[in-house]
């Protein structure tokens, strides 16, 4: 199976600032405003006069970059629209129009068909279930339509009436433009302040080692963890799985396991692997402006011992994670896509043998962006995910790999209705499937305590036995070993 390519990494992230909804409503503005122009024939005569109105709304597009409105938020995005009108702005329908076609047109054909059909594979079709995801998407990412249109229509509105008085701007225009920002500002920092009340809790302290620790079986010769990216934790219950059923049966389960926030795939494996926050590690959405974490992984805590980790996924993640990362194309159809995943883990067991391997299957994620969480097609992913962690795990066992081997098994974010969506923790995404596997694990055991995902650094370092990374604050999840049978 080929790696990502330089191109693929680089595609990757320039893709994201069209997917993430912070850079794609400033990029779709301009855009739409320079074309729209570009046919009124105001293009190549009217250059100052643009730039001119583009730097007086300019604190509306830094606004709007600043605060998301994620979830039942969005529902109040056009209450400044209609403020807009009702106090002297002027709807253009020519530029409305234009951009609401073309928005569609860019989310249903171009990404919903176009992109997905090139990509892995989805039928020429797909825009005829597409449309419906767009518009009940509810995460703050270009595909949803609730949020991204009365953003997109008031930038536009006010440009446009701003370049068109270019030549006739008062005083009293100018404090009408002052106040209207200024209640717009505090109009969103009152909704963000006290209406934005769903972010899970932090843990506060770092990890420390467990005072009773000793009287726990913890070491483990290798670790190998199983992310199936995007697997919905009710879903998967529905799901036809009775391998995946078989170890959480004689397993740990955690059932009410926490991913973090914003919960997109490059921040959940970030914190997931270094045990910490986007405001320590850096990594805040998939769309990552500097590359690398800024604090130790769990990587670089295996190598103070002497001990090797690697982690195959896609391209995305070497953003964060760097040279611990084995790419693998994400450029291939989905049907194929984690069966191809599976193959080069077996390559990589058999040639590299790490102690850490951490395996992210992406085709039940690519479904649920592509065709819907609620459809037959998402648990038919999730039961192909099922037959091949058995064919894995039955190989492992084969090549003598299984030996005091503990299985992790997670997905790192849910997936809300409409296009997949996560990243703000609507429905769906929030609690994870969590489970534990191996011969210092508990069988038939249920954790109901809430828990992060953050607390995997800490306790695959304890299994490993490796020094927690720097910045690790999850605690150890101890009450999934077996306690050491007392001596008489």
């Amino acid at each position: 199976m080929k790696s990502a390519s330089k191109f693929e990494k680089v595609a990757a992230r320039c893709w994201n600032l069209l997917n993430e909804g912070k850079p794609f409503t400033p990029i779709f503005v301009v855009g739409t405003m320079m074309m729209y122009l570009l046919v009124q024939g105001e293009i190549g005569t009217n250059w100052a006069p643009m730039l001119q109105s583009f730097f007086i709304v300019l604190p509306f597009f830094v606004l709007y970059y600043h605060y998301d409105f994620p979830l039942f938020l969005r529902n109040y995005l056009w209450i400044p629209l209609l403020v807009f009108l009702v106090a002297g702005g002027e709807f253009f329908i020519g530029i409305s129009v234009f951009a609401i076609a073309l928005y569609f047109f860019f989310t249903v054909f171009f990404w919903g068909t176009f992109y997905y059909h090139l990509r892995i594979g989805t039928s020429w079709l797909n825009f005829t279930r597409f449309w419906k995801l767009v518009m009940k998407n509810s995460d703050s990412t270009s595909g949803n339509a609730q949020e991204q249109l009365p953003k997109i229509l008031l930038l536009l509105n006010m440009w446009l009436l701003t370049f068109n008085g270019m030549k006739g701007i008062t005083t009293h225009s100018f404090y009408w433009y002052l106040g209207f920002f200024a209640s717009v500002w505090l109009f969103s920092f009152v909704l963000h302040r006290y209406l934005f009340d769903w972010k899970p809790k932090y843990y506060e302290e770092k990890a420390s080692v467990p005072q009773d620790l000793e009287e726990y079986e913890v070491e483990s010769d290798r670790v190998i963890v199983i992310v199936i990216d995007g697997m919905r934790k009710e879903r998967f219950q529905e799901a036809n799985t009775p391998f995946l059923d078989s170890l959480k049966a004689n397993g740990t389960e955690y059932t009410n396991m926490e991913t973090v926030y914003p919960a997109r795939t490059v921040v959940c494996f970030s914190s997931m692997f270094t045990g910490t926050y986007p405001f320590e590690h850096g990594i805040q959405s998939n769309m990552v402006w500097r590359l690398g974490i800024k604090v130790e992984s769990i990587f670089d805590s295996l190598r103070k011992i002497g001990k090797k980790g690697k982690l195959l996924g896609i391209a995305h993640l070497v953003d964060s994670m760097g040279d611990d990362v084995e790419t693998v194309t994400a450029v291939m159809k989905n049907d194929v896509a984690d069966t191809n995943i599976m193959k080069r883990a077996k390559h990589i067991m058999k040639e590299q043998d790490p102690d850490l391997f951490i395996v992210q299957l992406i085709g039940t994620d690519q479904t649920g962006h592509s065709r819907g969480v609620l459809y037959d097609e998402y648990l038919q992913k999730i039961s192909e995910a099922d037959a091949l962690v058995e064919d894995f795990v039955n190989w492992l066992q084969k090549e003598g790999k299984m030996n005091n081997t503990t299985l992790m098994i997670c997905a790192d974010h849910g997936q809300a209705d409409g296009i997949g969506g996560h990243g703000h923790l609507d429905e769906g995404e929030r609690f994870v499937p969590f489970f534990m596997h191996g011969p210092t694990i508990r069988p038939n055991q249920k954790i109901e305590d809430k828990h992060s995902l953050v607390s995997l650094a800490s306790t695959i370092a304890t299994m490993l036995g490796a020094p927690f990374p720097s910045h690790a604050r999850g605690p150890v999840l101890k009450d999934a070993f077996k306690r050491k049978e007392k001596s008489s």
